[in-house]
């Protein structure tokens, strides 16, 4: 099928991704006339089946709901008659979601190895069996590898800063105090787990009287950074116990100074 503009009327044109954003290209492409570089798919991030499945899938259907087809799928339900004759829009949102798909079905240790180089380009030697770990809790936050830097970093860098708006909104005048005896609980704790200690830490708030949600938001901003990322158990399980306790420390001693 003919691919259109995914906007207004006409074929599909390199100006188009320049435009909005997006490769047209299978790889990174030099013109050898003006030396304008035009993104390619491999380059921006795409995985190779992502891509194929989305392109199969512009301007022939499979005749039921699935979208997600292996290469052999693809060649199986191949039907010259379920291709349209019309041309076919080149919807690039489409293919973003395609990618975080196959992000979600690789394997957390494929996934890992693809995001060691960026880690590495970020000063980051990591235990390959700690960044499995992470990224399998947050692979299905982005729709491209290099988009795991943004939402895992904490994970591999202790915050320094307190985003702003998140303290002003988070750290209460009650919470530095209550921060130094969630430290001791979290000390004394055996195993680190994630259920356990979650059960133990729940029980201490509610036999002291304190606001779940309060604590809750408070350890977040001091483990993070600010108010983003998973479970906070799951955090602190991640980090271990000495991480988790000197990253709650040094929030209690700067945003004390600070606030």
């Amino acid at each position: 099928a003919l691919l259109l503009k995914p906007e207004g009327n006409g074929k599909l044109s390199k100006r188009d991704g320049d435009r909005l954003g997006f490769p047209v290209f299978p790889l990174e492409w030099h013109d050898p006339k003006t030396g304008d570089i035009s993104s390619g798919y491999r380059e921006s991030g795409y995985l190779p089946e992502a891509v194929v499945n989305f392109l199969a899938l512009l301007g022939w259907n499979p005749g039921n709901d699935q979208e997600i087809m292996s290469m052999d799928e693809l060649i199986n339900y191949f039907d010259l008659t379920r291709c349209s004759k019309a041309g076919a829009k080149f919807d690039y949102e489409k293919g973003k979601w395609f990618n975080h798909q196959y992000i979600q079905k690789k394997d957390n240790k494929e996934v890992a190895a693809l995001f060691m180089p960026i880690l590495e380009s970020h000063g980051i030697k990591a235990d390959p069996a700690y960044v499995e770990k992470v990224v399998g809790m947050m692979k299905d936050r982005v729709s491209f590898i290099k988009e795991l830097w943004d939402v895992c970093a904490f994970f591999f860098v202790a915050p320094t800063e307190y985003d702003e708006k998140t303290t002003k909104k988070r750290w209460k005048a009650d919470s530095a105090a209550q921060l130094a005896e969630l430290i001791e609980v979290l000390r004394v704790r055996e195993p680190f787990d994630i259920e356990g200690t979650e059960e133990e830490v729940k029980a201490w708030i509610e036999s002291k009287g304190y606001h779940l949600g309060n604590i809750m938001n408070a350890t977040r901003l001091a483990l993070v950074g600010e108010g983003k990322g998973p479970h906070i158990f799951d955090i602190t399980e991640a980090l271990g116990k000495e991480e988790s306790i000197r990253r709650i420390q040094r929030a209690i001693d700067k945003l004390s100074i600070d606030n």
